[in-house]
């Protein structure tokens, strides 16, 4: 966890932020995941299995829930991955999974984050993660730097 405790949601500000960079096209999202060893659904005990099951149990559920509503937005998964060790960074950091996601643009994911149907899942992410971070990424080429 940082010194600043777990990241677990966007804030008002952020959201601001992103919509105010005026990224034109094709958005990016960098996401960096620490999972719960044992997930947490006291915040959405509707969505709680029979039995415990693990953050990355939990998050693969999340994970199910929402590729429909992804792909309805026009978004995609393009990679998700097995966290390990930095080969730069931090040694004492760790993140045990680090997805990709492609949205056609920042309005489509905003658009996505707010669908009602979507967030009725969104339970499963908030029991599974530790602490997590989001960044988004504008796509350019190599002179656009």
């Amino acid at each position: 966890m940082s010194e600043h405790g777990p990241y677990l949601e966007p804030t008002q500000e952020s959201g601001r932020a992103l919509v105010m960079r005026r990224i034109a096209g094709p958005v990016v999202m960098l996401n960096l995941l620490r999972f719960r060893a044992l997930a947490d659904y006291s915040a959405a005990p509707q969505l709680a299995p029979a039995v415990p099951v693990s953050g990355a149990e939990a998050y693969r559920r999340y994970i199910e829930h929402t590729r429909p509503f992804l792909a309805a937005s026009g978004g995609e998964l393009i990679l998700l991955g097995r966290g390990g060790s930095f080969l730069i960074g931090p040694e004492a950091e760790r993140w045990d999974a680090v997805l990709l996601i492609r949205q056609r643009s920042v309005a489509d994911f905003m658009a996505f984050a707010q669908d009602a149907a979507y967030l009725a899942g969104l339970g499963h992410r908030t029991a599974a993660i530790e602490d997590s971070r989001l960044l988004p990424l504008e796509e350019v080429d190599a002179l656009g730097l």
